[in-house]
């Protein structure tokens, strides 16, 4: 365990996007408002200001946004250079796989310049099944509102509701059955990734089709 300002000469052998938000959070930590950072965890001391745990939670969360992103890149980056040993350089790394595909999905369909640096990964990773254009716009919509995520999620129900009442004809899927494993493990993905378990289905879908008509 280590002070955060103690950090300095081991800046450079931190992961990419741990630097900067690293290096502003220990700008920010002074006299008894200090954040002890270890492997599993902060130690707080119970005299941290709410400004100082505010600020801290912002830096945090910017640092573990950011992550998604360079794991998303670093997948993509992967796949197209190394198809052959790229899932080797996953399992080396210790991570996840299926975790990393979802970046990845993300991370593929949101080339830099249409990434927003005042929305979260999670706004993104919302509105990443719809045509690009429309995309951008609700990422507009979200950046010009101040939306959560949650928020956005919610605007994109409401209208999503209100094509299906203005176009009431819809198509109707086969009915399937499926090993119980099988769908608890489907629900668990929709769960980690907090969609409802029908919506999760049609972004499933929606990218296998994109997947095979080479979209």
């Amino acid at each position: 365990m280590q002070h955060i300002a103690q950090h300095d000469q081991r800046d450079s052998q931190l992961p990419v996007g741990r630097r900067a938000g690293d290096a502003a959070l220990r700008r920010r930590t002074n006299g008894k408002d200090r954040i002890l950072t270890t492997r599993v965890g902060l130690k707080i001391p119970a005299t941290l200001s709410y400004d100082r745990w505010e600020k801290a939670g912002l830096h945090i969360f910017q640092i573990a946004d950011s992550s998604a992103w360079c794991l998303g890149d670093w997948l993509v980056y992967g796949q197209e250079r190394y198809a052959d040993r790229y899932r080797t350089g996953v399992q080396s790394a210790g991570l996840d796989y299926q975790t990393l595909r979802n970046y990845a999905w993300v991370a593929r369909h949101f080339e830099l310049s249409r990434r927003r640096e005042a929305l979260s990964f999670g706004h993104h990773a919302e509105v990443v099944s719809l045509p690009p254009a429309e995309a951008d716009a609700w990422l507009d919509r979200a950046e010009q509102h101040g939306w959560s995520r949650n928020k956005l999620r919610l605007q994109l129900r409401e209208s999503r509701q209100g094509n299906r009442a203005a176009t009431p004809a819809r198509a109707s899927l086969p009915q399937i059955s499926a090993p119980c494993d099988r769908v608890e493990r489907w629900r668990e993905a929709a769960s980690r990734v907090e969609r409802d378990f029908e919506e999760w289905i049609l972004v499933a879908l929606d990218r296998a089709a994109a997947h095979e008509l080479g979209h």
